[in-house]
C-alpha cells in the first residue's frame, strides 16, 4: 500500500527534455569559472549505481549529465520529498529528468527498473551536505554528522539494499529462463519496457556495480561574491545557513575553481555473499513475481526463508556500505592545501605554537615528492606539474600563498617575520554551518584525514628535512625538469594545436640531460656514465641550446665533454622540444629560470662551473654570468644574437603588438602569430617561429647589451664569419661591451649557425683550450685556498710548539 502522496508509476525521463537541459548544463558550464575534470576508467562508467560524497547543492545536477556525456546512459536521481509536495514547474520538471523523491513507498522498485533498462542511479549517500568534511574519528572509524538527529552516524545503506535487490531480481530472471517459463519473462520484458525476452536475459547475466566517487572542490573560498551580494540586496536578512552556502557555493561557481570528479574501483553489491545467502536466494527466487517482492523480503516476508533471507540482506547491506565509503573516500583529490593543512594540525596535535616559513615550505616540498611515487594516493595536477610547486624551496608559491592569505583572513594563523603563529581558533569549535567560513584549514584537514599516508609522509618529511641531502635535492630538481616537459607535451598535444604541430619533424628526445662521469655517478634519473678511466676533473659544464631547438642540439658535445671528466648539464628552456604554442606563451624570464634551476642542480655536484650556450642560450649564459656567481669560473657565447642578417627582425615588435592587439579586440590569435623557419636541423628545430618568442629574444638581447659591462668573468666569445642568421658584427659588438679582462674572440670560416652542434671550424677543440686554462687557474685558486685553509691550522701548531716556524 503507498502511504505517500505519489502514484504508484512514476513518469518516464523525458529524452527531449534530457537533452535540453544537458545542452543548457554545458552552457552554464562555460560561463561558469569552474573546471571539470572526471578522472574515470572507462570501465568504471559502465557501472549502475553511482555514489558521491556531497559538499556542496552545486554537484547534485553535475554527475548524471558527466556520465551521460560520457555514455550516451540516461541517469536517475534522489531528491528531497519536499520538492514534489507541490505541483509547479519545479516539480515537474525534477518528475520528466528522472529525478525520485526519498520518501516514495516504491522508490528501490522504481529505482530498480531503471537500472534493468539500462540507466544509472546517482546517489548521494552521505544524505545531506557534509559540510566540515570530518568523516572519520580519532579511532579511524568512518561517520558524518547528521543535521536532522544532531548527531554522529554511518552512511545510509541504501546504495547496497538497492544494489543486492536487483541482482535478485535478476537470479529470478535466470531462474524463470531455465524453468522456460516464458509467460513470466514476456510480463517483466512489458514492465520494464524491454525490446525482447533475449535483451532480457543479456540484462540478467550483467553483474550490477555500485561505483564509488568522490568530488573535490579546490580551493575553498569564504569571500564575498556577487551571488551573496545580490541576494544581501533583495532580503532583509539572512541566516547563517544561508549566508554560509552563498559565500562558499557562490565562490565555486563565480571564481576559478577546480571540481575534480574521481571514481574508483566498482564494488559489487553481493561480494560478500556467503553460501548460505547464495542457497537461500536459490530457495526464494521462484516465489518473485515482481520487483516489489525482491524490496519486501525484510519488511513483508511470506515464509521463514524470505524473513532469514532478508537479514542476511540487511547484513550485507552494512559490509557493502563500508567498502564503498572506503571507496569514496580514498578517492580525493588531494591538493597542497590539504598537505599544508594537514602539516599544521599536526604541529597543533604536537603542541606547538608556531613554525618557520622555510621549513614550511621545504617539508611541503619533500613531502610532494614522495606523494608523487605513491600510486594509493591521487594528486591534484598543481602537485603534478612543476610550475605550480618547484618555487616552494624558494619560500614562495602562488597557491600556497592564496591558503595563507585566506588562514590569516580567518584569524587562524599569524605571519610574524620568519615564521606562521597558530591562533587559538584553529582549535575552537564550530557550527556545521559556519566551519567552513571559520576554519577551512579544519575542513581541508578532515577531507585528507582518511587518506592515513598523506599524514604519514608529512610527518616522515618533517624528519627528512632536518638532514636533507644536497645531492637529493638536486635529484628532485632534475626530476622535476623532465616532469616539466612531459607535463608540457601533455598540454600541447591536444587538437586545439594540431594544424600547427603537425607541421613539426623534431623527432629529437628534448629531454634535458645530466652527465657524470663514473666516479661521480650518483644523481637518481637519467645518467649517462663516460668511457672507464677517464680523469674527474670537478667541474661542471651548464649547456644551454639556442631558440626553437632543445637539449638534443647539444647532446653530443655532452657526451664529449664528459669523457674529459666534466659533469654536464643541459637544461630545457621552456616552452622548445613540445610545441610551438608552448613557446608562444613563454617569456624570456621564463627562459632564464630554466637556467638558474639548472645553475642550481649543477651546484650540488660541482663547486666549480663553466657556463656555455649556443646563440639564444649564449645571451642567457651571459645573462648568468651577469649576476656574479662565485662558482662560475668561466663562461662560452656561441653565436650570441646580438645583431640579425635578416633586417625584417626589426619589424617583430610591431608585429607582435599588432598580434596583442587583435587577440584583444576578437577571438583570432593574430594577424600571424608564426612565421616559417628555414631550419638546418627539422629532426630538433621547430619549422614555425612565434612572433612572440622572436619578441622575447628582442627584450632579451636588449636586456644583455645593458648587463655586458657588468661581466668580469673569463669569456671565449665564438662566432661564424658567414653566419646566415646571426650577423658578425655582432660577436665584436658584444666582445668589445664586456667587463671582463680575461676575454677571447674566436673566429669560425664558416656559413652555417649551428656551428656548436656540428662542432665546424674546430669549435670544441677551441673550448677545449679555453677549459683547460681554466682547469690551470682552478687548480691555483684552489692550492691557494687549501692553504689559506691550512694557515690557521699551522699557526696554532707553532703556538702549541708542534710545527717550526720554518715550515710556515
Amino acid at each position: 500500500m503507498n502511504n505517500t502522496p505519489y502514484p504508484d508509476d512514476w513518469p518516464d525521463i523525458s529524452t527531449k527534455l534530457y537533452n535540453r537541459s544537458v545542452k543548457l548544463f554545458n552552457a552554464v558550464k562555460n560561463m561558469l569559472s569552474v573546471r571539470l575534470d572526471l578522472h574515470a576508467d572507462p570501465q568504471f562508467l559502465e557501472g549502475d549505481i553511482f555514489l558521491f560524497n556531497h559538499f556542496s547543492r552545486f554537484e547534485t545536477f553535475i554527475p548524471q549529465f558527466l556520465i551521460y556525456e560520457k555514455t550516451g546512459a540516461y541517469s536517475c536521481a534522489i531528491a528531497s520529498g519536499e520538492f514534489f509536495n507541490e505541483d509547479n514547474v519545479l516539480s515537474r520538471y525534477l518528475k520528466h529528468v528522472g529525478v525520485f523523491p526519498h520518501d516514495h513507498d516504491r522508490l528501490f522498485p522504481l529505482l530498480a527498473g531503471q537500472i534493468l533498462r539500462g540507466r544509472k542511479v546517482i546517489i548521494f549517500p552521505e544524505g545531506g551536505m557534509v559540510k566540515d568534511r570530518r568523516v572519520i574519528d580519532k579511532r579511524g572509524h568512518y561517520s558524518i554528522y547528521s543535521r536532522v538527529t544532531g548527531n554522529r552516524r554511518k552512511l545510509h545503506t541504501g546504495p547496497a539494499v538497492l544494489g543486492q535487490g536487483v541482482e535478485t531480481f535478476k537470479a529470478a530472471i535466470r531462474h524463470a529462463y531455465s524453468q522456460n517459463n516464458v509467460t513470466l519473462l514476456r510480463q517483466w520484458q512489458d514492465a520494464l519496457q524491454i525490446d525482447s525476452i533475449d535483451q532480457l536475459i543479456a540484462v540478467a547475466n550483467k553483474p550490477t556495480l555500485m561505483v564509488p566517487a568522490n568530488i573535490t572542490f579546490y580551493p575553498i573560498r569564504s569571500s564575498e561574491n556577487l551571488l551573496f551580494k545580490g541576494v544581501e540586496l533583495f532580503s532583509d536578512s539572512l541566516s547563517l545557513r544561508q549566508s554560509e552556502e552563498l559565500l562558499i557555493e557562490g565562490n565555486i561557481m563565480l571564481k576559478n575553481t577546480d571540481m575534480d570528479i574521481r571514481m574508483g574501483t566498482p564494488v559489487d553489491p553481493c561480494c560478500i555473499w556467503d553460501w548460505r545467502t547464495r542457497y537461500l536466494m536459490d530457495t526464494v527466487v521462484p516465489e518473485i513475481s515482481t520487483i516489489d517482492d525482491v524490496f519486501t523480503l525484510s519488511s513483508r516476508p511470506k515464509n521463514w526463508r524470505q524473513r532469514l533471507l532478508g537479514s542476511y540482506f540487511i547484513k550485507n547491506a552494512q559490509c557493502s556500505r563500508d567498502r564503498y565509503m572506503e571507496g569514496i573516500y580514498a578517492n580525493v583529490t588531494i591538493n597542497l592545501s590539504h598537505l599544508a593543512a594537514t602539516l599544521i594540525m599536526h604541529y597543533i596535535g604536537e603542541g606547538q605554537t608556531h613554525i618557520e616559513k622555510n621549513q614550511f615550505y621545504s617539508i611541503l616540498y619533500i613531502a610532494i615528492k614522495h606523494l608523487q611515487n605513491n600510486t594509493a594516493i591521487h594528486l591534484h595536477r598543481s602537485l603534478l606539474n612543476p610550475d605550480d610547486y618547484s618555487d616552494l624551496l624558494k619560500s614562495t608559491n602562488k597557491r600556497f600563498d592564496y591558503f595563507i592569505c585566506a588562514a590569516k583572513e580567518a584569524g587562524l594563523i599569524q605571519d610574524r617575520a620568519n615564521s606562521y603563529q597558530f591562533l587559538p581558533k584553529l582549535l575552537a569549535e564550530y557550527d556545521f554551518d559556519s566551519i567552513r567560513l571559520e576554519n577551512p584549514i579544519a575542513v581541508y584537514n578532515n577531507e585528507a584525514a582518511p587518506l592515513r599516508t598523506v599524514r604519514d609522509t608529512l610527518v616522515a618529511a618533517i624528519n627528512e628535512f632536518a638532514g636533507i641531502d644536497t645531492n637529493k635535492l638536486a635529484a628532485w630538481h632534475f626530476e622535476d625538469e623532465c616532469r616539466a616537459l612531459a607535463w608540457e607535451k601533455q598540454v600541447y598535444s591536444s587538437s586545439l594545436f594540431a594544424e600547427i604541430n603537425q607541421m613539426e619533424d623534431t623527432v629529437a628526445d628534448p629531454s634535458p640531460f645530466f652527465l657524470q662521469p663514473p666516479v661521480l655517478s650518483s644523481v637518481e634519473g637519467p645518467v649517462l656514465s663516460s668511457v672507464e678511466g677517464e680523469q674527474v676533473n670537478g667541474i661542471g659544464i651548464l649547456l644551454i641550446h639556442g631558440l626553437l631547438a632543445s637539449p638534443a642540439e647539444l647532446k653530443d658535445y655532452g657526451e664529449y665533454l664528459v669523457k674529459q671528466g666534466y659533469t654536464v648539464l643541459g637544461i630545457r628552456l621552456k616552452g622548445h622540444g613540445t610545441s610551438p604554442h608552448a613557446l608562444r606563451d613563454q617569456s624570456w624570464e621564463d627562459w632564464f629560470g630554466c637556467v638558474q634551476r639548472g645553475f642550481s642542480i649543477l651546484k650540488a655536484h660541482c663547486r666549480r662551473i663553466a657556463v656555455a650556450g649556443f646563440s639564444t642560450g649564449g645571451a642567457l649564459a651571459l645573462k648568468l654570468a651577469a649576476q656574479r656567481h662565485h662558482e662560475i669560473i668561466g663562461v662560452i657565447a656561441v653565436s650570441v644574437p646580438l645583431k640579425f642578417v635578416n633586417s625584417a627582425f626589426m619589424l617583430v615588435p610591431l608585429l607582435h603588438g599588432t598580434n596583442k592587439l587583435v587577440g584583444w579586440v576578437s577571438a583570432f590569435e593574430g594577424v600571424k602569430p608564426f612565421i616559417e623557419n628555414a631550419t638546418e636541423h627539422p629532426h630538433i628545430n621547430y619549422r614555425n617561429v612565434p612572433v612572440r618568442a622572436l619578441y622575447e629574444l628582442r627584450l632579451l638581447i636588449a636586456h644583455i647589451d645593458e648587463l655586458l659591462p657588468r661581466i668580469s668573468t673569463p669569456t671565449l666569445i665564438i662566432y661564424a664569419d658567414q653566419d646566415p642568421v646571426v650577423s658578425a658584427k655582432s660577436a665584436p659588438a658584444i666582445f668589445d661591451k664586456l667587463g671582463s679582462k680575461n676575454k677571447k674572440l674566436q673566429v669560425i670560416t664558416s656559413n652555417r649557425h649551428g656551428i656548436l652542434m656540428e662542432n665546424i671550424g674546430g669549435v670544441w677543440r677551441a673550448i677545449d683550450d679555453f677549459l683547460n686554462e681554466l682547469r690551470t687557474a682552478n687548480r691555483v685558486d684552489r692550492s691557494l685556498e687549501e692553504m689559506y685553509d691550512c694557515i690557521p691550522l699551522a699557526a696554532q701548531g707553532v703556538k702549541q710548539g708542534k710545527v717550526s716556524k720554518k715550515h710556515l
